[in-house]
């Protein structure tokens, strides 16, 4: 099959690749493209003598931090929002955890698009359609295990987090927090959803979702985007 590099480049980005670690690579350049993987190939071969590879991360980091780069004002900054300050010093607080990464209870799948047993690879292939759906919040008990926690995210590369959840859905830190007196407890449930979704839809669940997380006892809740 002949593919011009620009739809080489676009490819990593829900595309034939869907590698979505790369999938940076469609807000570059041609020429910002071929450099980066220029570079990768040169570091790749310092790498055969060094055997350091941590200058290949590195790279591609910087690379990754430079296309997401915002460029003037976002479509989605807000100059004031519904925030409100604890009503006391965290120390004192129970907070909650609410994180968009898509982490569910493997006994209690959302069935997203109503899809029983989705892979992360047909999520990845359907993100048009998770876009454009109602996002499902789903409870996860503080006492569930790791192992028993799933995740699902059709767009960010999930393997990190399968290997450890608390990269994008921090209960353990939220504990040592408590541990050392930093905050005054952890609610009895912490919650996630599926952020690649209907914005519409999302606020509509909004309000719903706050009284869930009051009633599992949150005073405060940490938001974690991904």
């Amino acid at each position: 099959m002949t593919e011009s590099f620009a739809e080489f480049k676009e490819s990593f980005s829900y595309g034939s690749r869907s590698d979505l670690s790369f999938k940076f690579f469609k807000g570059m350049d041609d020429a910002d493209v071929a450099a980066f993987l220029a570079q990768i190939l040169d570091l790749v071969g310092e790498a055969y003598d060094t055997g350091d590879v941590a200058p290949i991360i590195e790279a591609a980091i910087d690379a990754q931090a430079a296309a997401y780069a915002p460029t003037g004002k976002s479509p989605w900054t807000y100059e004031d929002g519904p925030f409100t300050i604890p009503a006391g010093d965290l120390s004192t607080q129970t907070v909650g955890l609410l994180t968009s990464s898509g982490h569910y209870p493997i006994a209690a799948d959302p069935e997203p698009l109503g899809v029983a047993g989705m892979t992360q690879g047909a999520a990845e292939g359907q993100v048009n359609d998770f876009l454009k759906a109602t996002p499902v919040l789903s409870e996860i008990p503080g006492d569930l295990p790791d192992d028993e926690i799933a995740v699902r995210h059709p767009g960010y590369d999930v393997r990190s987090v399968q290997r450890d959840p608390n990269v994008a859905f921090p209960r353990e830190h939220l504990r040592a927090l408590v541990a050392d007196g930093t905050i005054g407890g952890v609610a009895e449930s912490s919650f996630s959803f599926v952020g690649a979704t209907s914005q519409r839809r999302l606020l509509q669940e909004i309000p719903e979702w706050a009284d869930r997380m009051k009633a599992a006892g949150a005073d405060v809740v940490l938001l974690v985007p991904v």
